[in-house]
């Protein structure tokens, strides 16, 4: 008698956990509503991502192309031609930059920061060098940012409910900055090479001194930073090293070699001090 009855029991309890999944499934269930609601916030979220991701790509080319036009005024009569042409380039990929800060408006900057940081850095270390190259000092984070200011016009459509301009702005991070920063140290060891190459003397001992200065002001943040800048610390202290190395030849030694032999001799010096784990550039 207790064995029908468990059954019907047993028989209950399936009926009610089978009406319950039908509940479930239907398609104006609310547990399924919700998981819709969940669905389409994290497509929105992962297609906002990669969105960020194709125009950090597009900011890291556009910055790259960028340096590489700017270590041509070492070599050409005429700087300030180089300077504003790079000036236009820059200018192309702040608008770019603008593009991420229309993504970001109402959202969470650190959610999506993994996705566009390696452009923001190239970018810095692109403004910064040009910087350097025009006013021979670093610029700061205070006037990088001052130049990420964009207009945009609203047209009344959307969650927007006034038409006229607007005002974007995008803040870089102290982090993306200093990573930036820590970048443009072995763009000026190159640009120290090609200067000698080019029998301009003088570079290289300007260079030495402000990746000194660049070097101390690391060593202050040192291990209690973020890892990243710790780690960049160490491909810093090998651009400070080639360039002291070159300055040290080129006092003790400079008399000795002919000046168009002296790029061929600090290249070569440089490769014996390659860190095999260092990427060639």
């Amino acid at each position: 008698m207790s064995n029908r009855a468990d059954e019907g029991c047993a028989r209950k309890r399936k009926t009610e956990a089978d009406r319950k999944s039908e509940d479930c499934a239907r398609p104006d269930s609310p547990v399924i509503a919700a998981f819709r609601v969940f669905q389409r916030e994290l497509d929105t979220k992962h297609d906002k991502h990669e969105r960020l991701v194709k125009i950090s790509r597009d900011i890291t080319i556009e910055s790259k192309r960028t340096i590489f036009l700017l270590h041509r005024v070492t070599s050409v009569p005429d700087v300030e031609e180089i300077l504003n042409e790079a000036d236009v380039k820059l200018d192309g990929v702040r608008q770019k930059i603008g593009q991420i800060a229309e993504e970001l408006k109402g959202e969470d900057l650190h959610q999506f920061h993994r996705a566009f940081t390696p452009g923001i850095q190239e970018y810095v270390e692109a403004v910064s060098f040009h910087h350097f190259i025009r006013h021979r000092t670093l610029i700061s984070l205070e006037e990088v940012n001052a130049r990420l200011v964009f207009i945009r016009e609203n047209k009344g459509e959307g969650e927007v409910t006034w038409a006229g301009p607007s005002v974007l702005t995008f803040q870089i991070t102290p982090i993306d900055y200093l990573l930036g920063v820590a970048d443009l140290t072995g763009e000026l060891m190159r640009m120290c090479i090609s200067s000698v190459g080019n029998g301009d003397i003088d570079t290289p001992f300007q260079l030495s001194g402000f990746l000194r200065q660049i070097h101390d002001g690391f060593s202050y943040i040192g291990n209690t930073g973020p890892y990243e800048v710790s780690k960049k610390l160490h491909t810093l202290r090998q651009s400070l090293g080639k360039v002291e190395d070159a300055c040290y030849t080129l006092r003790v030694r400079g008399s000795e070699i002919p000046k168009h032999m002296l790029a061929d001799v600090f290249t070569s010096r440089a490769a014996t001090h390659l860190d095999p784990d260092e990427p060639m550039v």
